[in-house]
Order: C-alpha cells, then structure tokens, then sequence
C-alpha cells in the first residue's frame, strides 16, 4: 500500500481546524462582549464614582443639583419702583400717578377718596408754599403771623396723590409725590409726603379730618 504524503495530511488538518473555529465565532451574536469581557468590566462601573453619582438609587432624589431653568427677565424699572427716575419733569408727572395705581390699588369707594384728596393736596401746598393756611388752623396755629414759605410757589406742583385706608375703614391716609425748589434754590422732585385722617360722624362737618401722626 502506498503511504500518503505527509503535505496533504497536513493540509486536511489546517482546514479542520479553522472549519471548528469558523464554526464557533458564528455561534457569537454580531456586537456582542465575549463573557469573559463583560465579567472584566463589571467591577469597574459598580466601583467609579462618577458612575455612582450619576445615577442615584431608585426612589431617592438627587442632592445638589437641580433641573436647568431658564434665567427669570430683569424687572422693568415700573416693576422695581413705583417712582420714575428724577428729572423728568411735567411730562413724568402721569407716570408717576399710573404707578402710583398700580402698586397701591384702590380700596376707598369714591365718595370718601375724593374729598380725601382734595384735603390733602391743599394741606401740602398750605405746608409746602404757606398758601390757604388760614383754613387749617389746628394744622397751622401760626398761620395768622407772617411765616416765610419754605418752598417757592412758582416752583411748586404735586406730581401725584392717591387716597388710602390706614388700617381701618374709619381712618385713612393720603399719600402725595411732589417737586418744589426751598428757599437755597434747590429743586428736587419725587419729594413724598402722607396725611393722615379720620373719618368724621358729626353732621354738617368735613368728612374726613386731618389727625397728627404720633
């Protein structure tokens, strides 16, 4: 009988064996980490920290973080302030009272905040400009000698006043925003003054009077 040669034996080996292992890496999934990686790498993730802190426990919250939120919008100055800036002259003057208004909103039916005003604006120009103190003269017992204005009439206008209850029903305040130049020839607006009143029972007298602050 004839012996093979050794080369063809050889050969059929060769070809067995990557057939065998042909055979075995078809078996694995395509993309899928041999078991041997996976139990590799395992340890690690449970052990990184920033692993760790990235995913907290479930049904416990997060501490020291927070959703992101877009930044609030900066106030408008109307919102910041319910005086505009100095120095805008007459022509602020509606402003000032629009937010006057609106950050104090009414609470005074009309029938009590009109008389209320009117009583305040000329207590403040009796005060200011020494005009009409006769008629206040619990306010003004001077008002009878020669007292020197404090502030120049020409000069003088109320920028805005609204009426308000002071606690109660029965008092009430009226809040004045004013401009005047004092006697050293300075002007100044958004000057602020408040009276105070209460309301009046007896027939036949003012609605409101004016009381002192205490």
């Amino acid at each position: 009988m004839t012996a093979i040669p050794r080369s063809p034996r050889l050969l059929l080996l060769s070809t067995v064996t990557l057939a065998v292992a042909g055979i075995a890496l078809l078996g694995i999934p395509h993309g899928q980490v041999p078991p041997a990686t996976s139990r590799a790498t395992a340890p690690r993730a449970a052990t990184d920290p920033s692993s760790a802190a990235a995913v907290p426990p479930a049904g416990q919250p997060t501490v020291g973080t927070a959703p992101s939120t877009p930044l609030a919008a900066p106030l408008s100055p109307a919102r910041e302030s319910a005086l505009p800036p100095h120095g805008e002259g007459v022509a602020g003057d509606r402003s000032v009272q629009r937010n006057l208004e609106a950050a104090w909103p009414a609470d005074l039916p009309a029938h009590d905040e009109r008389p209320l005003l009117t009583a305040g604006r000329a207590l403040l120009r009796a005060d200011a400009t020494g005009v009409g103190r006769v008629k206040w003269p619990t306010v003004f017992p001077d008002s009878g000698g020669t007292v020197a204005p404090a502030f120049a009439t020409a000069r003088f206008r109320i920028q805005a006043a609204i009426a308000r209850r002071d606690g109660s029903p029965e008092k009430a305040l009226v809040h004045l925003v004013w401009a005047g130049m004092d006697r050293g020839g300075t002007f100044t607006d958004l000057r602020i003054t408040d009276w105070f009143f209460t309301r009046t029972l007896e027939k036949g007298t003012a609605p409101w009077t004016w009381q002192p602050r205490i």
